[in-house]
């Protein structure tokens, strides 16, 4: 019986059931989410726009198999039940950029009910540029710059932009199976990088990214005409720039293949900086060993300092999930008042 009541809860029910109480009751909204590391993103997200009157529940679908195909189940099994008191809040992974030329592009666009990331998943909002020095110091409370880490990430989008555009345009147009997001991550991330001399990386990315682009070019000679439009929509309509294209690529990749093979390094140097200078002003072997546990045990790992950024809300897609949020609002405070 349990199990059937389940299978029936949608948003009217749950708007319904709330008419039952006071008109200044608290109006709960239920956001369903992809997985558990998605739960604390979206409560960082929606407790900021809590009121008085409308909180939010951030929750997982768990009757659902999250697995690959985990965005599909959501929309598919829960989008008739969505509804302003019952929403699904997801990553637009490309399915934003190729504006509706997939069914689950056309569903996200189109429901009021899903909220999208803009950025293709929370992990590149975690990896928000300007945000990276600030996790160094609270991964190893030591606040010298070593490199500047915004630059970098500027000169990385510069030169993965356009390959970035093929690899929208591959998903598009209909060839994802020829050219696929790991196929284009593969390109794009690396195996380690020498914070002494990050130049030397991105130098070898700009070959690789070349040889690509050219490889594509001889592949799809067609596409002469539709790419630079595809380019030139990509900047004008969706407000995507070529100097933040690290916030659109595939959020793992970025992750695993871009950030942490840049910070990790970064942050050993520091340590040993900071442990160095300890053992330099240590009086004696007992405070010096002293000093050096309490300065270990203070310490984070630079990935987990990352999850834990909320800083991305100064950041341009953000301003759009914000535009998104505050729509949902206006639509359950108008109903609360009626």
């Amino acid at each position: 019986m349990a199990k059937r009541l389940q299978e029936h809860l949608n948003s009217q029910y749950i708007e319904l059931a709330q008419k039952l109480r006071p008109k200044n009751a608290v109006r709960k909204i239920v956001a369903y989410v992809e997985s558990y590391d998605d739960v604390f993103f979206w409560r960082s997200v929606l407790q900021d726009f809590e009121t008085e009157h409308i909180k939010f529940e951030v929750m997982l679908p768990s009757r659902f198999t999250l697995s690959k195909g985990k965005k599909a189940a959501l929309m598919n099994r829960l989008g008739p039940r969505l509804g302003d008191y019952m929403i699904a809040c997801v990553d637009a992974d490309y399915d934003y950029l190729v504006q509706g030329s997939t069914e689950i592009s056309r569903t996200l666009l189109s429901s009021p009910f899903i909220l999208h990331t803009y950025a293709y998943a929370i992990e590149n909002y975690q990896c928000y540029a300007p945000a990276l020095h600030t996790a160094c110091v609270m991964s190893t409370l030591n606040d010298r710059d070593i490199i500047s880490l915004e630059a970098f990430m500027e000169q990385y989008s510069l030169i993965i932009w356009p390959l970035f555009v093929w690899s929208i345009w591959a998903h598009k147009y209909g060839h994802a199976n020829t050219y696929s997001i790991t196929a284009f991550a593969q390109t794009v991330t690396f195996h380690d990088i020498n914070p002494y001399s990050p130049e030397k990386a991105l130098e070898h990315l700009r070959t690789r990214v070349n040889k690509q682009i050219a490889w594509l070019q001889r592949k799809y000679p067609k596409a002469k005409e539709s790419y630079p439009k595809l380019r030139q929509s990509m900047q004008e309509d969706l407000g995507i720039r070529p100097s933040e294209t690290y916030l659109y690529i595939q959020g793992h990749a970025l992750m695993d293949g871009v950030v942490l093979p840049l910070l990790q390094p970064i942050c050993n140097i520091l340590r040993r900086e900071r442990e160095k200078e300890i053992s330099q002003l240590a009086l004696h072997g007992q405070q010096k060993q002293n000093e050096l546990s309490g300065y270990r045990h203070s310490q984070s790992p630079i990935d987990l300092m990352l999850r834990k950024s909320v800083d991305f809300k100064q950041s341009a897609p953000y301003q759009l999930l914000i535009a998104d949020i505050e729509k949902l609002i206006a639509r359950v405070s108008k109903h609360a008042l009626a």
